[in-house]
């Protein structure tokens, strides 16, 4: 695994040093000088840090240094981590009145079961001793500093393309081909010099491969004076990609010309001449760059064409001049020709029954990527042995073998040119389940949850604001697919490629494991574990102990499909894994967990999702003071929160589904901190009047809650609220108390299925005229009229007005300060369409 990654760990721990509330406590506790020595050692660790890990492959000493200065800094998080918790418990203990007369420095007396002084001072100073003697061996190493660089191995990079193709070996791109061709021959745009189409997808699914078909194709090298086939790939130095046009026009090599000779040798190329330019692998992303090129390429006549093909979203929206191509994968039956064409040496006369069937289960794990389906299918070339096609069936892609130009090396590339702090969010991706919808918050609050996602200026955005940042990062380079959007523009969930899985785990290294059936130990290594299979958590069982005797695991999921969780287990999970910072445990059968659940302390991310028995969570819960996450959706007969519930400060996100909602502790920090409520499958007629308490709320979401009959007049507090989603609640009559009067701040609003809604709240009148931006209204069978005062809202970008039969009136001109009107559903009101 990549030391970026220990890099980025360490820049975190640094950044914690420097919080107001370690200096706090380091002055309360004495020990601030020690703290201070321990920063300055770290930093000047950290300096050196990429060095090591190019030294590491060759020098084994270098690797086990490394390996040792890890568990150090993820020792000095832990601790870093407790004291943090100490301030936190100190400022709940102080609302409550316990101890408001006293002094920080009585608060870490030794009498303190939390915090010891004694034990603060001495684990500080054993660390800034193990700190100092792993320093102290780095000087036999002779490190260089180094900044953080995107890594650009040539060894790696992939190797330069052509155009050459036969079309008989291909399979299931006819489709594409010829839409490509029409793109080309069919559309000639006379306003436009030079129009540029984007062909964008994962790596190994074709891209180039398509294109070569389109740009051998008769009609196309008919419909051009001039074609010019190059390989772009890392380099996109504008002289460099100049030099290559040339080469590819002229079959010149003219390296020898400076820049300015080159520019007026393509100008007298390109000039007067309708022309077609293939720039394959581009990774360029910056605009200016980009600009720059299409300056020298403007000469050619009009009707010129440029194919950009590209792994990155972000690539293709700075270069295409109309809407990227977006090529998919093959089908399953094409896959299958593909891979046995690839296995077998002979056509279907030589296939082997019993093989063909195992190869079917193979091409699934291929997602559609012909690559993946070579690859595999010529490691099985000529072999008819079934236990070896049952064992690449079995195994994950990352864990077989292959050659550099096999699939799992590609996508390494594109592993390798994600910037450093998105390469740990990645890499935790394969803790994730493959194959599953996945809400696009659950990735962005695990991030949080393991300190991935920090500010650069602490303070300046918020973290949930930078999760995102980093989703649509990777987003853009096609980790993801199958993604569901809503009305709003904003990514709800989508799914990982079971190849960019694969690639996660293979770069997450040790550090991240899914335990399956035939997996025996676990390293000490390991911070995160998946275990698939129930009977490796058989508290007291041998075969379990290996994995009970870490203690430095930071997060834990388990899926289990035979036997649940029993709550021995549970209190042995919590017993041997105290450095957890995300716990999930879906579908318990228990009624409830052992109180010990508050004994870890330093939880940020708990999921007891589809726990359909559990009726309460115990007191203790409300210890978890660096709790971030809580999911309690579908658990159907849970009655409500604890009493103390609002002691969790930190609590950001809460996923509810209770039979009551009641907000008992009412003290001035409560739920100050909550930014995200869903609220689903609630069996509740109101919710709490005292919604002041939420008055931090960015997002309130209330799903399927069908005896909800009104909201209170106190939501009229949610000033921040940004986001406001209802759907499906039969009894909800907006039009009681105040109509969503003050929500100041409120940009997106879905009123869905919604029997009782007959026209829009008038509070949003006079309130959110100049912020909504987007409002969806669905499923509202008795809904008659939008207001006049529609029309005033001059911030709204979209309107999605569907399936409202007794909808008869939409204000005039209401349409034409709006990007986007979309109406389905509406037969009494006239069309104005998309």
């Amino acid at each position: 695994m990549a030391e970026t990654f220990l890099f980025n760990i360490t820049e975190g721990v640094l950044s914690k040093v420097s919080s107001l509330a370690i200096e706090q406590i380091s002055s309360a506790c004495n020990i601030k000088t020690e703290v201070r020595k321990l920063q300055n050692t770290l930093s000047t660790i950290k300096a050196v840090i990429l060095d090591a890990d190019e030294q590491q492959s060759k020098n084994h000493e270098v690797r086990d240094w490394l390996e040792k200065l890890k568990d150090a800094v993820y020792d000095i998080d832990d601790l870093l981590d407790d004291l943090s918790t100490q301030v936190l418990q100190r400022n709940v203990d102080t609302f409550r009145g316990i101890f408001i007369l006293k002094k920080v420095t009585r608060f870490f007396s030794s009498s303190n079961p939390i915090a010891s002084r004694f034990k603060i001072v001495h684990r500080v100073k054993g660390l800034r001793k193990k700190l100092d003697e792993i320093a102290e061996d780095r000087n036999k190493f002779h490190f260089n500093e180094k900044a953080i660089l995107i890594p650009v191995d040539n060894n790696h990079v992939r190797e330069q393309t052509h155009s050459f193709v036969i079309a008989s070996d291909i399979f299931g791109r006819d489709g594409d081909k010829e839409n490509i061709v029409k793109l080309l021959v069919s559309f000639d745009c006379e306003n436009e010099e030079v129009l540029v189409i984007s062909i964008v997808g994962i790596g190994g699914l074709g891209k180039t491969t398509v294109v070569k078909l389109a740009y051998n194709d008769d009609r196309v090298i008919q419909s051009f004076d001039l074609g010019m086939w190059v390989s772009v790939s890392e380099d996109f130095r504008v002289g460099k990609v100049v030099e290559k046009i040339l080469k590819s026009a002229t079959g010149e090599s003219l390296g020898h010309l400076d820049m300015d000779q080159m520019q007026r040798r393509l100008v007298d190329v390109l000039s007067d001449k309708k022309y077609l330019l293939v720039l394959d692998d581009v990774w360029n992303d910056d605009r200016n760059k980009w600009m720059d090129l299409m300056e020298l390429l403007k000469n050619g006549r009009a009707g010129s064409k440029i194919i950009v093909t590209t792994r990155s979203k972000a690539v293709a929206t700075i270069t295409c001049t109309t809407s990227p191509y977006n090529l998919t994968g093959l089908s399953d039956d094409d896959c299958l020709s593909l891979f046995l064409k690839c296995a077998f040496r002979d056509g279907p006369n030589d296939w082997l029954p019993n093989l063909v069937a195992i190869g079917k289960e193979i091409v699934e794990k291929c997602g559609g990527v012909p690559l993946a389906v070579k690859t595999l299918g010529s490691l099985l070339y000529m072999n008819t042995d079934e236990q070896e096609w049952v064992r690449i069936r079995d195994n994950d892609i990352w864990e077989i073998d292959q050659k550099q130009s096999d699939i799992l090396p590609l996508l390494q590339l594109s592993y390798e040119r994600l910037p450093s702090y998105l390469k740990q969010c990645f890499a935790y991706c394969s803790m994730l389940p493959k194959g599953l919808e996945i809400p696009r918050e659950v990735f962005i609050n695990l991030w949080i949850a393991q300190g991935f996602v920090h500010s650069v200026t602490p303070g300046s955005r918020q973290l949930k604001d930078i999760g995102n940042q980093y989703f649509n990062e990777l987003l853009s380079r096609f980790c993801f697919q199958d993604v569901v959007e809503a009305f709003d523009g904003e990514i709800l969930a989508c799914k990982i490629h079971s190849l960019v899985h694969d690639l996660a785990q293979s770069v997450a290294g040790r550090e991240c494991l899914n335990a399956k059936s035939d997996a025996k130990s676990m390293s000490h290594l390991v911070r995160h574990i998946y275990f698939h299979d129930h009977e490796y958590l058989t508290a007291g069982k041998e075969s379990s102990r290996p994995f009970f005797n870490s203690r430095n695991v930071r997060s834990l999921r388990c899926a289990f499909k035979v036997k649940p969780l029993d709550k021995t287990l549970i209190q042995a999970i919590v017993r041997n894994f105290r450095r957890l910072r995300v716990l999930i445990l879906n579908g318990l059968q228990l009624e409830e967990l052992p109180s010990s659940i508050g004994d870890l302390t330093l939880l940020k991310y708990f999921d007891l999702s589809q726990s359909s028995n559990i009726n309460s969570l115990p007191k203790s819960i409300c210890k978890l003071l660096n709790l971030q996450t809580l999911n309690l959706i579908n658990c159907e007969n849970f009655q409500d929160l604890p009493r103390n519930f609002g002691d969790l400060v930190s609590m950001r996100t809460l996923y509810l589904t209770c039979q009551e909602m009641s907000l008992r502790k009412k003290s001035p920090q409560s739920f100050t901190s909550l930014q995200f409520l869903l609220l689903y499958n609630c069996d509740f007629t109101q919710l709490p009047s005292e919604m002041q308490h939420f008055a931090s709320i960015r997002v309130l979401r209330i799903y399927d809650c069908p005896r909800l009959a009104s909201l209170p007049n106190s939501i009229k507090y949610l000033s921040k609220l940004e986001k406001l989603w209802i759907w499906n609640c039969e009894e909800l009559d907006l039009s009681e108390g105040d109509g969503l009067q003050g929500l100041t701040g409120l940009q997106s609003l879905l009123l869905m299925g919604l029997p009782k809604l007959i026209d829009l709240p008038v509070g949003l009148k006079e309130n959110v005229v100049k912020t909504l931006k987007f409002l969806r209204v669905a499923n509202c069978a008795n809904f008659s009229a939008f207001p006049d005062w529609l029309v005033s809202f001059s911030m709204l970008q979209r309107l999605y007005i569907e399936d409202c039969p007794n909808l008869f009136f939409l204000p005039e001109g209401v349409h034409k300060n709006i990007a986007k009107l979309h109406i389905s559903g509406c037969p009494n009101l006239a069309s104005f369409g998309e």
